[in-house]
């Protein structure tokens, strides 16, 4: 499957048909760059300047950021301060091993963001993410369900995933 970005979908005369809308206030095109070089498969795509004032910012402020985070289209809006971030939406991103899992969990964590628990954390611009090894996903839904629940177990008492835990977990 070929990914296209949203502007080559758009010049092609057929724009995405769902784009994830991400509300910001006032840093959108930020956070789209830091997605674009923490995650592969993203970019930032196209910026919009206001063509007038509106309620949070001026004419010629960045209005919306188109961008893609790992293959899905996006766009950034800055509407203020009005609307936060929350757990209600994340990202959930498969990690092939340990040194992907710390990779990305360090990016997001080490750029202002926030560790919660199992495999969860926030980047500085509240926006919530799944960091999940694809062992985990494995482990806890693997046919042996005693096993499972023990790895299940191990990722409650966590925050950034151990894979090296979960595999013992499993072994029990």
């Amino acid at each position: 499957m070929e990914l296209i970005t949203m502007q080559e979908r758009e010049s092609m005369g057929t724009p995405a048909k769902n784009t994830i809308c991400l509300w910001y206030d006032g840093d959108a095109e930020e956070a789209a760059r830091f997605y674009a070089k923490t995650f592969p498969d993203s970019s930032v795509d196209a910026v919009h300047r206001a063509p007038g004032d509106y309620p949070s910012g001026r004419q010629g402020d960045v209005l919306t950021v188109e961008f893609t985070v790992m293959g899905i289209p996006c766009l950034g809006l800055n509407g203020g301060p009005a609307f936060k971030h929350s757990e209600a939406f994340s990202f959930q991103v498969a990690t092939a091993d340990q040194a992907e899992t710390d990779r990305y969990w360090n990016a997001i964590v080490g750029n202002g963001g926030q560790e919660s628990a199992c495999g969860w954390c926030k980047d500085r611009w509240g926006l919530c993410w799944q960091i999940t090894p694809i062992a985990l996903t494995k482990a806890i839904t693997g046919p042996d369900r005693v096993a499972a629940k023990r790895a299940f177990e191990a990722m409650m008492e966590m925050k950034k995933i151990d894979i090296a835990a979960i595999e013992a977990a499993l072994r029990g």
